[in-house]
């Protein structure tokens, strides 16, 4: 696609969850981690418009169509003691990579943590992710290597709660 393409980004609507869906879905298979991209239209429409909304959804379009989304919710940093922004999904259709929507994703997010007077925005990429770690240098993003993720999930998080 030519780079003079326009786009615009906006907040997501109720009407746009089915898309939510779909691009969370196309992040999973493009992560090869689709089998465990369970979360349902439901799902989403709770955690993004339900009471107390726990996610929030910026969209990107190219003529009218969705084509890409940064999914984010609020983080807190204790030694600040100032709230951040977890940015939990970054992702732009293949085919319209290229128009600078990235960078407009990571920029809105900026302005939206500098007006807010929140201290971080964060994320994770995958080791093998060559070119969006070099994205993100591109930013100015610092790796965080000497922190290493945990997760408790499904039985061994049932077994912990019992």
């Amino acid at each position: 696609m030519s780079g003079e393409q326009r786009f615009i980004l906006r907040d997501a609507t109720p009407a746009d969850v089915p898309e939510v869906v779909r691009l969370v879905r196309e992040l999973a298979d493009y992560e090869r981690l689709l089998d465990e991209a369970v979360g349902t239209e439901e799902d989403f429409r709770t955690l993004l418009f339900g009471e107390g909304p726990l996610l929030h959804a910026v969209l990107a379009e190219v003529d009218g169509r969705v084509v890409g989304q940064a999914l984010w919710f609020n983080n807190v940093s204790t030694f600040t003691g100032k709230p951040g922004i977890y940015l939990e999904d970054i992702f732009v259709e293949p085919g319209h990579r290229g128009l600078g929507i990235g960078k407009a994703f990571f920029r809105y997010l900026a302005r939206r943590a500098v007006a807010e007077g929140w201290t971080r925005l964060d994320w994770q990429v995958l080791d093998w992710n060559k070119p969006s770690i070099d994205f993100y240098r591109g930013l100015g993003a610092d790796t965080k290597d000497e922190w290493m993720g945990q997760r408790l999930s499904g039985d061994a998080l049932r077994a912990l709660a019992a």
